[in-house]
């Protein structure tokens, strides 16, 4: 049996919806009990005192990455079926610059908001309104914007793919450099 299921037909549209539900209970569940529904946990970052959101993100990507390509090497995952969202350089770089500055002021992004909210954090529902108009600022000033929006496309690009080299080669300098990266956070958290 081949992945991803639904992309192959062997379960449908109601069955898909279901599994979505219960990845995403089991995501916020995680976040909660890793303690990112806290703000301060969240920012902390940016402030040089806790380096949690970073390590988590950090070995997700590498997790992922890793079992990604392990399934895909073995046949068990057709990865040209795995969507990858397209690379707008510019129109992303400005996204990702605009998503900070909202992680920095409200201390959540859209998952951390959702799992803050569930623990009762009256300033996680301020962050997810905030969210929301955002979204829907977006949506009406689209045709203004669409052109930048669109501008700078680089296709489903992947490391491997930009950089011309073997995926295991591109997933050990990403191990690296996240084990350099956790190395390096440790020894300043024991510092200060």
């Amino acid at each position: 049996m081949r992945s991803p299921l639904y992309e192959y037909g062997l379960f449908g549209e109601g069955i898909s919806l279901l599994v979505a539900v219960a990845i995403g209970f089991f995501f916020g569940f995680f976040l909660e009990r890793g303690g990112l529904g806290n703000p301060h946990k969240l920012t902390g970052v940016f402030y040089l005192t806790d380096f949690t959101v970073p390590k988590v993100m950090f070995t997700a990507i590498v997790v992922a990455a890793l079992g990604l390509y392990l399934l895909s090497d073995l046949k068990l995952l057709d990865m040209s079926r795995v969507w990858i969202v397209p690379t707008f350089f510019w129109p992303q770089i400005v996204g990702g610059l605009l998503f900070g500055a909202g992680f920095v002021l409200s201390g959540y992004c859209p998952g951390t908001a959702m799992t803050g909210f569930a623990e009762g954090r009256l300033d996680a529902l301020i962050a997810m309104a905030g969210i929301g108009a955002g979204s829907f600022l977006f949506a009406l000033l689209y045709p203004f914007v669409e052109n930048f929006y669109l501008f700078s496309p680089m296709g489903d690009v992947t490391l491997p793919v930009l950089l011309g080299i073997n995926h295991w080669i591109v997933l050990a300098l990403v191990s690296a450099l996240a084990g350099t990266m956790f190395f390096v956070m440790e020894r300043y958290e024991r510092a200060h």
